[in-house]
């Protein structure tokens, strides 16, 4: 009985998972997690007309800069802090 539960188990975390990761590309989003935090960042959408896919482009003279498409810049950034950081011994002071 445990294994059936198992193998179930695993099977709904590949399918949530695999939904999962096709929702964030829909929507544009790129995932990092690791064990203190889970971040999500928007991407450039290939279909946008002004950029193209490439997030922005290039304006200037001299010294050009990259100007940043509405696409992608104008929305922010989610992040879900986990588990806190431990303190380093050289963050303290010496004191």
């Amino acid at each position: 009985m445990r294994t059936r539960t198992a193998v179930l188990l695993a099977a709904a975390a590949s399918a949530t998972v695999g939904t999962a990761a096709l929702a964030l590309r829909a929507g544009h989003w790129r995932l990092y997690a690791d064990r203190h935090r889970i971040e999500l960042t928007p991407r450039p959408r290939r279909s946008c007309p002004h950029c193209r896919g490439a997030g922005g482009w290039w304006v200037g003279g001299a010294n050009p800069e990259m100007e940043a498409c509405g696409c992608w810049s104008e929305r922010r950034e989610l992040t879900w802090r986990l588990l806190p950081r431990h303190a380093v011994p050289y963050d303290e002071s010496p004191f």
